[in-house]
């Protein structure tokens, strides 16, 4: 009589990795490991934790009230940086189990590759660069939330995969699974904000790249489904993950067009410079005023502009609104 359960621990899981997976993919058995050694778990990989320890962290949560593209939209069903992640996160799990890559490596990798996002958006992290030298990464503060302020012990495949996820980034992802999240959150966006900036009027249909329709098809999910046979094809061809050269210039073009159009428009320039006020007076009132900052972000490594960079990249767009309103505007009682 068969058992209609059957269980499924670590050693389990970790067998049919290495049975079933290509061999580029990364096994969850021979991670680098983690900065503090941990006991395996008896039940989940090294990735699956991860994964699940992203999940539940504050600064994930916090994803559902910071921006994509559209500030305070007028609406329910644009798009915020939450529902960005997971579809990042559903379109690289594809293309990883397409490949037969270890899609949970990619889904870790997927639902932290956001988290360090400033209020507003890239508007936000422009402001916040202003502080610091050089160019202030999102990236990097979402290695930064889970090393520091909200240590969660990752392994060191999903931490450098967080790291390089934006192509500005010069030291690639060392992990294929790393490499399908850079192009997975490439897809994700300009298919998402392409539906947005149609719901919202900036676009209309006839208004894209020729090119791009004639490639991909309709904006939506003809993108989707065009541009992850493109990184499929592409990858088993060029034995390494990448999207063939022709199809991925017709991208970049599109992607182009998505900056002059939608992200950096003209019309939006004075929602822009309203978002880098907000960011810089709170900024500047933190400085002044750093015992205000939740000791949470108080730590003792970091000196007072480490402090305040945190605690406001960490700031949801509305609570970085309210903040300033509580501080700034004038009260009349």
């Amino acid at each position: 009589m068969s058992e209609p359960f059957r269980l499924r621990r670590r050693a389990d899981a970790e067998r049919i990795e290495r049975e079933l997976l290509a061999q580029a993919a990364t096994l969850s058995a021979e991670s680098r490991g983690r900065a503090r050694p941990e006991e395996p778990d008896e039940w989940r990989t090294a990735f699956e934790r991860d994964r699940d320890r992203i999940l539940h962290s504050k600064a994930f949560r916090r994803l559902k009230h910071k921006t994509q593209v559209f500030m305070n939209p007028e609406g329910d069903h644009y798009v915020t940086r939450l529902t960005h992640t997971l579809q990042v996160t559903q379109i690289g799990g594809s293309i990883a189990r397409f490949l037969s890559l270890n899609e949970t490596l990619t889904e870790a990798i997927a639902l932290g590759h956001d988290v360090g996002h400033s209020p507003f958006g890239h508007t936000g992290e422009d402001a916040l660069s202003e502080f610091v030298d050089g160019e202030w990464l999102h990236s990097a503060q979402s290695v930064r939330i889970f090393e520091v302020l909200e240590p969660a012990n990752l392994t060191w495949e999903v931490l450098d995969g967080i790291r390089a996820h934006s192509w500005k980034i010069e030291r690639p992802p060392a992990t294929p699974e790393g490499h399908v999240v850079r192009y997975a959150d490439r897809i994700a966006y300009l298919a998402h904000d392409a539906l947005d900036a149609l719901r919202a009027g900036v676009l209309t249909r006839d208004r894209f790249p020729a090119e791009a329709i004639e490639v991909f098809g309709e904006p939506g999910r003809d993108w989707v489904a065009s541009m992850v046979a493109a990184v499929v094809d592409g990858s088993v061809a060029a034995s390494r993950v990448e999207m063939d050269p022709a199809i991925l210039a017709v991208m970049n073009d599109l992607r182009s067009f998505m900056f002059e159009h939608v992200y950096l428009r003209a019309e939006a320039a004075p929602q822009r410079t309203r978002a880098r006020e907000v960011i810089r007076d709170l900024l500047g009132y933190y400085l002044e005023h750093a015992e205000e900052i939740p000791e949470t972000y108080r730590h003792d490594d970091a000196d007072t502009l480490t402090r305040v960079l945190d605690y406001v990249a960490g700031m949801t767009d509305r609570y970085a609104i309210r903040r300033h309103d509580e501080l700034f505007r004038p009260r009349l009682f």
